[in-house]
């Protein structure tokens, strides 16, 4: 008995198979260029990322500039925190050790030191930079703040911290010049027994992305 062939069945079957192993493909393909795409994206990333840290101590000295023609020379490793008749006046010598340019944007401080163990302090509870600070990737550069509002709540707690030489803790908010990948650092500043004040770093989080811990 010869049976007879359904062609049509035939090449039904055989078309859908050709489409099953086209999609898999296509899928395969996708799943890898997707995946290419991340690697690529993060180490694009990864060339962006800043890191502060404090200065080295044989560092150049800086001039540093606060609106009403204040200056001061901040040596390399050193900190400054000054209050006098016109303000506070605070700053850093700090090095940026990451793979990018870091932009600074804001800064808060603490009239005792942190440890730091909990999550990030808000965003919105920082004080913006009142302007614009580049330091670009391995280059020496500072921050600094000032407090010149009396009537600033915080204003007379970190007058008295200062005037007493007594520990406190100062976050800095930055990111990258995209205006991405958003860190905090937590320095503090010891007063030192021959004078004047010594920056060192207690802590780094990440506000964009998960915290290198």
């Amino acid at each position: 008995m010869i049976l007879a062939v359904d062609w049509v069945a035939v090449s039904s079957i055989t078309t859908a198979a050709a489409t099953l192993v086209l999609a898999v493909a296509t899928f395969a393909a996708v799943r890898s260029a997707n995946r290419s795409a991340r690697i690529a994206e993060q180490s694009l990333l990864a060339g962006l990322r800043p890191l502060l840290m404090p200065a080295h101590p044989e560092d150049p000295e800086q001039k540093v500039a606060f609106m009403g023609e204040k200056w001061f020379h901040l040596g390399g490793g050193e900190g400054l925190a000054v209050a006098d008749q016109d303000g506070i006046y605070i700053a850093m010598s700090v090095r940026n050790v990451g793979s990018g340019i870091a932009v600074l944007h804001g800064w808060r401080f603490y009239s005792t030191p942190t440890p730091g163990r909990d999550a990030h302090p808000p965003v919105d509870d920082f004080r913006p930079q009142m302007r614009d600070i580049y330091i670009a990737q391995g280059e020496l550069g500072f921050w600094h703040g000032a407090l010149r509002d009396r009537s600033d709540p915080e204003f007379d707690a970190l007058r008295e911290t200062i005037v007493d030489r007594r520990r406190f803790s100062i976050d800095v908010l930055y990111g990258d010049h995209a205006l991405g990948q958003r860190a905090i650092t937590r320095f503090a500043l010891t007063p030192r027994e021959s004078g004047g004040w010594l920056a060192i770093v207690g802590r780094h989080w990440n506000v964009d992305r998960p915290d290198p811990r």
